[in-house]
């Protein structure tokens, strides 16, 4: 079933109109979808390595115009979309701590975001609630968002075959370290409430607006 599945992923990550529905995940992951855009990113580098580095680079552009409209959610409907939207997310818990660092450390925390499996969203909204200059934001995201996909880009342009052979062969292994990645990145959004014990945080006790 997981191989089947593979496979047929595998073949629509190929179809000449890959490049805009991985736009347009990546744009809406950026301001309200769950799902990362990095599965889809990864089987379309799998299906044509040689267009991978495009391939970042069209998931890099998507993401950061897709923050745009977290940025407008955050900054201009939060009451009425915004909240609602982290709650559904399960995200709400953690906005105050976030606002609170992004307030004083806007570019390098989105910048650092790239780097670890936070919601590029949870960043988006709050930014745009905050009144983060757009000016950073924009450079910042694109930084960000550079180094969360041109790393794949980069790594499957320069061994794509190989990489591709050992998914082929240890799938249910790659599936599972991925699913780990994943419930990481849940861990990584609660420490984001900032509760580490024996540790000084001025955001620590954070709260929601009212």
């Amino acid at each position: 079933m997981l191989r089947r599945l593979y496979d047929w992923t595998l073949a629509k990550a190929a179809h000449r109109h890959a490049g805009a529905w991985l736009a347009l995940f990546a744009f809406v992951e950026a301001s309200f979808f769950p799902i990362p855009p990095h599965p889809l990113l990864g089987l379309m580098c799998l299906a044509d390595p040689k267009k991978a580095v495009r391939y970042a680079g069209i998931a890099t552009l998507g993401s950061v115009a897709g923050g745009l409209l977290g940025y407008a959610i955050g900054h201009f409907l939060f009451a009425s979309v915004g909240m609602q939207l982290l709650t559904w997310l399960h995200l709400a818990h953690s906005f105050p701590y976030a606002a609170c660092q992004l307030r004083a450390n806007a570019f390098y925390l989105i910048v650092g975001k790239g780097v670890t499996p936070i919601p590029f969203k949870l960043v988006t909204i709050t930014a745009g609630f905050v009144g983060v200059p757009l000016g950073v934001f924009v450079s910042a995201s694109l930084i960000s968002r550079s180094i969360s996909f041109m790393i794949v880009g980069v790594l499957f342009r320069l061994f794509g075959a190989p990489i591709k052979a050992f998914i082929d062969r240890y799938l249910i292994w790659v599936t599972l370290a991925f699913v780990a990645l994943v419930i990481g990145g849940f861990l990584a959004v609660s420490l984001l409430t900032g509760h580490h014990a024996g540790v000084v945080d001025a955001c620590a006790n954070a709260k929601l607006p009212v």
